[in-house]
């Protein structure tokens, strides 16, 4: 039982009048900002912050209470809140809001102290919130998650998936407070999108409390209930005033998003009974400096046993050998420091995680057709503390939820995608189903790095490297089987006495005519055409597009002539990478030329789609033949 006296309800009233002078002042020090909802989620974000088992010295306890604010346009609440709860700093708040040089971004941002996500897109909170509920479980750890909302985003798909997912895990430790004012953007809510949030939480088997939003009391009591159920997810709707607590702002939704005047800061902060100090603040704002804040440093350290790898010398699809490699690093480390889990959406057998499926069935988190949320509330999950890998096909784990992974980026999590069906390769499911941007997509997630493995010896270990990194990788592959790569003198090129090194060009073929630059599903075929002249083609792997090998390049492109072999759309994959970097270092080829995908292709087998885009192993061959003429 978390006990508030009638005299610290009364002190967190006081605290309130203050917070909305610090949000009135700062939005406008800042010329910009949302006072409005601000004010309307005030009382709801100081009764969480207050609640909440969190420590101002200490907010990095792994044990603590994680509040997430899906809403993150309202920072000027939650900064005010913290402000004054000893987080942070308020006269930094207040002159440093929206400047370059503050950590006190538009948007809430994680890395501040108290504030666990960063967020901005409306409707992403809930999953983030879901996903540190399920670490908590995962890790067996006995903390709560309070993720705050408002009533607008309640009608995104993304928030049903949330919901449905946090009642099937039985997770009872998590609350979400949704702030129904009532208004937005566009006018009411109800009116721009009718949501009967009450019946939609109740109908997905959460518990539903209904308060007033700007009453301290009742909210702490509702919080209180919520923690003390252990079987139900517990919804909030406390229903509060836009503007609250400033006569002319209440129920005006203009002030949305705009800041006060001088005139009527001084007519508001006068109604509060606050003085008027935002000179002093103006002047602090003029001496931060011109340079962009330092980055805030999230990661944890990453703890884990690598297991032996796996050698094939069989035809084998890479997507097996992934599955084969994650099950030996889920079972190798069930019981340590840093836990390994899996996220699926209803594809197990196709993207091979019925391998953890089968072996540790715990460790596999079965989220349904519902890729949107399964990647964002993996990207939380890898942020907690558990190495986490979400596989999907190409066109759903890179296309279908391109803004959850760029959100993924910003939040500097520790995911592991893994998209199988990548590509042509993927055949007869035709042109719905064939991913194209494996590259060109996650290229803009500004901080992913892209690994293309070219067969089955070279998955295993790269999944066994980016498990036991920080930071975010995306690893595609095609659908069917290959052969392993040999060398020149027949033997595993991948093998027993080959390592991973992100980066590193793999010079599979030596030959002083035309230097073939690949990665992936093609490479098998690549080889094929280049064994038919010998000495003369040179056959490069590029697994890591993102990060080039200059010594390699130079020595096999520079003077030569170039074919870039891509199952990948033409415009914006492996080859534009290569123009960009050879023109950036002045590798200069004596010609360059690319066979790659220029349409949204038809259906039929891989290896007939192959031959009809000049991908065959034929194909490669008749173009090499052209260019050594």
């Amino acid at each position: 039982m978390r006990k508030f006296t009638k005299e610290k309800i009364r002190q967190l009233k006081e605290i309130a009048r203050l917070c909305r002078g610090d949000i009135l002042k700062m939005t406008y020090v800042a010329n910009s900002g949302h006072p409005g909802g601000s004010m309307s989620s005030l009382e709801i974000f100081l009764s969480i912050f207050s609640f909440a088992n969190i420590d101002p010295k200490n907010p990095q306890d792994p044990l603590r209470d994680r509040v997430v604010v899906s809403h993150g346009h309202t920072s000027p609440g939650v900064y005010s809140v913290l402000g004054r709860l000893g987080f942070v700093n308020t006269d930094e708040v207040i002159a440093g809001f929206r400047h370059h040089a503050s950590i006190f971004e538009g948007h809430v941002t994680r890395g501040i102290p108290g504030v666990e996500w960063t967020t901005g897109n409306l409707g992403q909170g809930l999953s983030a919130g879901v996903g540190f509920a399920l670490a908590a479980k995962i890790k067996e750890q006995d903390y709560h998650v309070f993720v705050a909302m408002s009533d607008a985003e309640q009608a995104k798909g993304q928030v049903g998936e949330a919901r449905r997912v946090a009642k099937k895990y039985g997770l009872s430790n998590i609350t979400v407070v949704i702030d129904y004012n009532d208004a937005q953007i566009s006018g009411r809510a109800r009116d721009i999108m009718p949501v009967n949030i009450k019946a939609n939480y109740e109908a997905d088997g959460w518990r539903v409390l209904e308060v007033d939003g700007h009453d301290i009391e009742q909210l702490l009591n509702a919080l209180q209930q919520a923690i003390e159920d252990k079987v139900n997810p517990v919804a909030i709707i406390a229903h509060t005033v836009m503007g609250k607590g400033v006569s002319f702002m209440e129920n005006d939704v203009s002030f949305h998003g705009k800041p006060l005047s001088r005139e009527q800061l001084e007519k508001a902060l006068s109604e509060l009974g606050i003085e008027n100090d935002v000179e002093k603040y103006i002047k602090m704002r003029q001496q931060l400096g011109n340079e962009k804040h330092k980055p805030f440093h999230v990661e944890y350290p990453v703890k884990i046993d690598i297991p032996p790898c796996r050698t094939y010398t069989d035809k084998m699809d890479n997507r097996g050998a992934f599955g084969k490699a994650l099950l030996d690093l889920v079972k190798a480390n069930r019981n340590n420091e840093t836990p390994i889990v899996a996220v699926d959406c209803d594809l197990a057998t196709s993207v091979k995680l019925d391998e953890v499926q089968k072996h540790v069935p715990q460790m596999l988190l079965e989220l349904g057709v519902q890729e949107h949320n399964a990647a964002a509330v993996a990207g939380a999950i890898s942020a907690d503390g558990v190495v986490t890998f979400f596989a999907d096909f190409g066109v759903f784990g890179v296309s279908e939820t391109y803004n959850q992974h760029r959100l993924n980026a910003i939040n500097h999590t520790n995911l592991k995608v893994v998209v199988t069906h990548c590509g042509l390769n993927v055949g007869e499911d035709g042109k719905t189903h064939h991913g194209l941007d494996y590259i060109s997509a996650p290229a803009n997630w500004l901080g992913y790095k892209v690994i293309v493995p070219a067969d089955p010896n070279q998955t295993d270990r790269v999944v066994r490297y980016v498990a036991s990194v920080y930071g975010n990788f995306l690893i595609a592959m095609g659908r069917a089987k290959m052969t392993p790569i040999l060398d020149e003198a027949g033997k595993v090129f991948f093998g027993d006495g080959y390592q991973f090194v992100y980066g590193k060009i793999d010079v599979l073929r030596k030959g002083n005519g035309v230097t073939v630059i690949t990665c992936g599903s093609i490479v098998e075929n690549a080889i094929k055409a280049a064994d038919s002249f010998k000495g003369k083609v040179a056959v490069l792997n590029v697994s890591c597009p993102f990060d080039l090998d200059e010594p390699v390049l130079r020595e096999y492109a520079h003077g030569r002539k170039v074919l870039v072999l891509e199952d990948h759309a033409a415009p914006l994959g492996l080859t534009a990478l290569l123009a960009k970097f050879f023109l950036a270092k002045r590798i200069i080829p004596a010609s360059f030329e690319q066979v790659a995908v220029e349409e949204h292709a038809v259906s039929g087998p891989y290896e007939a789609l192959y031959e009809i885009y000049g991908l065959s192993a034929s194909k490669i061959a008749e173009k090499l033949g052209q260019m050594i003429e």
